[in-house]
């Protein structure tokens, strides 16, 4: 077990905040801890991530639910259809949750440092909160990019590949970096709104649940009491990373699908936005806000855990409060 980094602390009206020194090995924890609770989240829900990414790229699917896309999916190709990018899945949520989280932290508490310490980061906690999110996810998305495109090639083209080996290095071979980074552009509209949503709205929604609480209360807050808040914090934050990334989400399926018109990629992108119109852009809502309601929860309360005891997480909203 690591040891606790050393911290200075900052002043008793920043909620008696401890700002911590972290090490390299630190970030090697929360890269463990990220990447191991969006493997697990994000491979739990692959069956409703591919009934998601058919009702956006399959005509013949595109005006089912999440259950009776499901159904037939099972019916026309089995049950392990809905196991299909599991590999690409597993390995590229793996690189991005460790990167998003480590980030995360990362970029928090030296913003926090680089304004003067937790007191004078108080009336800026939201600006922070945002640009945290967008640059761990940034250079996540860097690592994630690649992976996500093969995943989405095999989940529309059963065809393509056996899993993800086969399916990477032949994407390698025919369409080199470009086509792996076809969907750069993209991933980012649809990772950093999502970024946003999860950690942002779940700071938020921390701090609307603490803001009326006494320190006392807070130190002696039950283990049931405050697992509720976690879980509606993320499950709220879940709503609103679906809601913000949806659009981009639907492209990206598109543009990995190879649909589109040639040209730069925002020309295809704000093409398709067109022909897809504001119904199309959120087709699929319903069934990814259900998968990343159950994402993002269960990525905090699993990240908490395995955290718990070992460091003052700048994740913790209160830190600001």
């Amino acid at each position: 077990m690591a040891s606790k980094p050393k911290s200075t602390t900052s002043s008793s009206s920043a909620s008696a905040y401890v700002l911590p020194q972290f090490t390299p090995k630190d970030y090697t924890k929360f890269f463990t801890a990220g990447a191991l609770v969006a493997t697990l989240t994000h491979g739990a829900v692959t069956p409703i991530d591919v009934v998601k990414t058919r009702i956006q790229i399959d005509p013949e699917l595109a005006r089912h639910s999440l259950f009776s896309g499901g159904r037939k999916i099972v019916a026309s190709e089995g049950p392990k259809g809905l196991l299909t990018g599991f590999g690409p899945t597993a390995v590229g949520y793996f690189v991005q949750g460790g990167a998003k989280f480590a980030g995360y932290e990362f970029w928090k508490k030296n913003i926090v440092e680089t304004i003067g310490g937790p007191e004078n980061a108080i009336p800026y906690r939201m600006p922070i909160y945002l640009l945290s999110a967008s640059a761990a996810e940034f250079f996540a998305d860097i690592l994630l990019t690649p992976l996500e495109a093969t995943r989405i090639r095999l989940v529309s083209d059963r065809k393509y590949a056996t899993g993800l080996v086969t399916g990477f290095t032949r994407m390698a071979r025919e369409g080199g970096i470009r086509e792996m980074y076809a969907g750069f552009l993209p991933i980012l509209c649809k990772q950093i709104p999502f970024a946003i949503g999860q950690f942002t709205v779940n700071e938020l929604c921390h701090e609307l649940a603490y803001r009326n609480m006494s320190d006392e209360r807070r130190r002696n807050i039950s283990t049931i009491h405050k697992g509720f808040i976690d879980l509606g914090s993320g499950l709220t934050a879940g709503a609103a990373a679906a809601f913000l990334s949806q659009p981009a989400d639907t492209l990206l399926s598109q543009i990995n699908k190879g649909h589109g018109p040639q040209g730069s990629m925002i020309y295809r992108l704000t093409t398709l936005a067109r022909q897809a119109g504001f119904r199309g852009l959120f087709s699929g809502l319903g069934p990814r806000t259900i998968m990343t309601m159950g994402l993002v929860s269960g990525q905090f309360l699993l990240y908490d855990t395995i955290k718990h005891g070992e460091w003052t997480s700048t994740l913790s909203p209160i830190n600001l409060v």
